[in-house]
């Protein structure tokens, strides 16, 4: 018989703190306002989820798309430039003809594909990407049959950093009682009252064996199951690749 400790106190969230970059209501009118004499600029589909990972707390400790430094330290070492181990650049490429005219220290705004405003950012870097070096050092390969290494060198050849005001996150419509924030996810997990928690991270539909999988290791520990799947279109065939 499992017993729950209704007194639990979850891990401390990856770098000590569960980062928001949420705004207020008081501080969301008043860039709704600003916004309509910034620049912007449309950030594709992928950088828009990073964005939304970013906003939640989901990359903590990362409060911002990577700069130059953390960068280079992660394709190099896979931990960012304080020592955290961090294996993916979570970067914003953009095109030169994007951020032309925009100086250091300016705020542009942030939209996503249909235009919607989803953050004003404060350009505090811009520093220049080596796609090759990156699809070597973090997919092992520069192969073209690799399903991410054509896309690396379509994204733009600049990369921009800085303080990040999040207005409003990406709005979803299907399953939305499934997606919780890293915060949401926390306080579900202190109701259950459990000391322990089983977490698996799927991005294909589950089969009968991970249920089964999954099932034994909860009744094991004796504790929740936590099931993060991030499921989207399957790709055709598989690739294995190892670090440098």
């Amino acid at each position: 018989m499992n017993v729950k400790n209704t007194t639990i106190e979850l891990i401390k969230p990856y770098g000590g703190k569960l980062v928001d970059l949420l705004v207020d209501e008081k501080e969301r009118k008043e860039l709704k306002e600003e916004i309509l004499h910034l620049k912007s600029i449309q950030i594709p589909q992928r950088f828009v989820c990073d964005l939304e990972m970013l906003a939640t707390g989901a990359f903590s400790p990362l409060d911002r798309y990577m700069g130059k430094e953390d960068y280079e330290s992660v394709l190099e070492s896979m931990r960012l430039k304080n020592g955290l181990l961090f294996p993916i650049p979570v970067i914003l490429p953009v095109k030169r003809e994007q951020i032309e005219g925009i100086k250091e220290g300016e705020r542009i705004v942030l939209r996503d594909p249909y235009n919607v405003p989803l953050a004003v950012m404060r350009i505090e870097e811009v520093f220049e990407r080596d796609p090759e070096k990156e699809a070597r050092k973090v997919l092992g390969t520069t192969d073209p049959h690799h399903p991410l290494v054509p896309e690396l060198f379509l994204w733009g050849e600049c990369c921009i950093s800085g303080e990040l005001k999040v207005i409003q996150l990406p709005e979803y419509y299907d399953f939305p009682e499934f997606r919780l924030t890293p915060e949401e996810t926390r306080r579900r997990l202190e109701e259950l009252g459990y000391s322990n928690v089983v977490a698996f991270q799927t991005r294909n539909p589950m089969h009968r064996v991970h249920e089964e999988l999954t099932k034994r290791a909860r009744e094991r520990v004796k504790g929740a199951l936590l099931i993060t799947p991030a499921v989207g279109v399957t790709r055709q065939g598989t690739w294995t690749a190892t670090r440098e």
